[in-house]
């Protein structure tokens, strides 16, 4: 039942549109913070990455795949989605970049420098 889809609005077509959320990992860096999602189905063409008033907003629609015959078994996620997520100001936002490669996406947020670990040299005396 937690992975069924939710029909959550009419698209323009008359017909319910469905949403979810996909899972994504953050790690931490000494100089960024890079965020990884899988996106199986997802193509440069359909999906959307934006920054505005510190927030990171990702989405994407995944089309349902077509095939002839009684499907046995549809485990794969269609629809749309949207994730916001708040960028701190350590986040360097006009050095975001994106890739998304065999249905990985990697958004890499760069730290400022300010927020960088420096290390200090210590001199004996």
């Amino acid at each position: 039942m937690g992975n069924e889809l939710v029909p959550v609005s009419i698209n323009g077509t008359g017909r319910a549109t469905t949403t979810f959320t996909p899972h994504v990992d953050v790690v931490e860096c000494s100089d960024e913070i890079v965020l990884f999602a899988d996106l199986p189905g997802v193509t440069t063409d359909n999906l959307d990455i934006r920054v505005h008033n510190g927030e990171l907003a990702v989405a994407a629609t995944i089309d349902a795949r077509h095939h002839a015959g009684d499907w046995l078994m549809h485990e794969y996620e269609v629809g749309a989605f949207y994730r916001t997520f708040q960028l701190s100001d350590e986040i360097d936002a006009s050095s975001i970049s994106a890739e998304l490669k065999n249905g990985e996406l990697r958004i890499r947020l760069p730290k400022v420098e300010r927020a960088k670990p420096i290390k200090i040299n210590v001199n004996s005396g």
